[in-house]
């Protein structure tokens, strides 16, 4: 097969859980064993590679539409990019896209080449109202082109059940068209791996237990909801929160202040890393942290935990989304009752609340050492037994052949 995968993040310009499912999605479908298959990459930024069957273009936008509105500006570009992408494609038996920044493009290539389109479902704009803050009124419009593309979708693959009830109760994608195919893990690359001088370097104490948060400074990763739960954590215990990239200018600022007010309430001491670290960074924190915190309000899968869990951290996290599918309770970790305000509102009903809960789950674990232990163990287990890119990329192979012969 003619495989093109369409993309805003590839590395080195990866920031989130689609950028990490692409890397290694792509990495296994160009292994030798896949050589019969050739696999184009088009991507948002300035990457070029050749290897072997696999070749990935960085795609610009070498024109700049001006907007009334600055935060239409990122749109444009972005609507700009998918052109460019459709242009270059003419002999492709399927076109992958990933989130709604190349769905455009996508949609032109099967209506230019007959090719096969297939969505990726990673989130879904409905279900990311906070992007209003980002976008301005063109989150309108990445919400049509979203729509639009699962309308005319061949095949989509949700990351979990739980995205594929929504990409079917909000779009009306016949469930038929519908296959779960969970994301995955590279099991070499992430386990156990401690490492003392990361430590040192962020002022974390090896001789007090810690518990961590990875990830952007976003609504959707709720971690303004973990900093108000700090104050109810019990004592001797450091929160390391590993926290950049704000969304936007405005929640930094509250990230800030509510960091700042968390320290003032507790004595535990308060590590925040306000960047995205190197991957062997993350890991060895992930190594050797007691529990690791997922709070998001809203999660299609959750690639994190099983970052965490691979190293063998149990984890504590809400109940939402795809994370229902990758904890287990009381197995390998814990999971937090999560009310929404809204149907489509993603914020706790009662946040006050929520934020002890976290706490209570976060406390309950450390309270018992060798519950956390055995809790590691079974978590390394799991993501061995299930979660492999391997797999995935031969489930995905699947679905591609299965496409192009129907």
């Amino acid at each position: 097969m003619r495989i093109a995968l369409l993309t805003n993040e590839y590395p080195p310009h990866v920031y989130g859980g689609a950028g990490v499912h692409v890397e290694y999605l792509t990495r296994e479908l160009a292994r030798a064993e896949h050589a019969c298959h050739s696999v184009r990459v088009l991507c948002f930024g300035d990457q070029r590679i050749e290897s072997g069957n696999l070749t990935v273009e960085g795609i610009e936008a070498e024109t700049r539409i001006e907007a009334r509105d600055p935060r239409h500006v990122k749109f444009f570009d972005t609507l700009v990019r998918d052109l460019r992408m459709a242009g270059m494609l003419d002999d492709v038996d399927i076109v992958h896209c990933h989130t709604w920044y190349t769905h455009l493009a996508g949609c032109l290539v099967k209506q230019l080449t007959g090719a096969k389109l297939v969505l990726t479902t990673h989130s879904l704009e409905p279900h990311r109202p906070w992007k209003v803050e980002q976008l301005g009124t063109a989150y309108q419009g990445s919400s049509w082109i979203e729509r639009t593309a699962y309308q005319n979708a061949d095949g989509v693959i949700a990351v979990s059940q739980s995205m594929r009830d929504d990409v079917h109760d909000l779009y009306g994608v016949s469930l038929d068209k519908i296959r779960v195919i969970h994301n995955g893990i590279d099991l070499e690359q992430y386990r156990p791996r401690p490492d003392p001088r990361v430590l040192q370097r962020y002022g974390i104490r090896e001789d007090v237990p810690y518990i961590l948060f990875v990830g952007r400074i976003t609504r959707q990763k709720g971690i303004i909801h973990l900093v108000e739960a700090i104050e109810h954590l019990r004592p001797g215990v450091q929160i390391v929160l590993c926290a950049g990239a704000p969304d936007t200018p405005e929640i930094g600022r509250e990230m800030a202040e509510r960091v700042e007010a968390a320290r003032q309430r507790t004595d535990n001491p308060i590590v925040w890393i306000d960047q995205m670290l190197p991957k062997e960074e993350v890991i060895a924190l992930y190594t050797s942290a007691a529990v690791f915190v997922c709070p998001s309000v809203y999660e299609p899968f959750g690639i994190i935990n099983l970052e965490a869990m691979a190293c063998g951290t149990p984890v504590v996290a809400s109940a939402v989304g795809g994370i229902k599918e990758v904890v287990v309770p009381e197995r390998t970790g814990l999971l937090v009752p999560f009310e929404p305000r809204g149907e489509a509102d993603f914020e706790p009903a009662d946040p006050s609340r929520f934020s002890r809960d976290l706490a209570a789950a976060i406390n309950r674990l450390l309270e018992d050492p060798q519950k956390l232990r055995l809790m590691g163990e079974r978590a390394r287990e799991r993501v061995e037994h299930y979660f492999s890119w391997t797999s995935i990329a031969r489930f995905t192979l699947d679905f591609y052949w299965d496409l192009t012969q129907s």
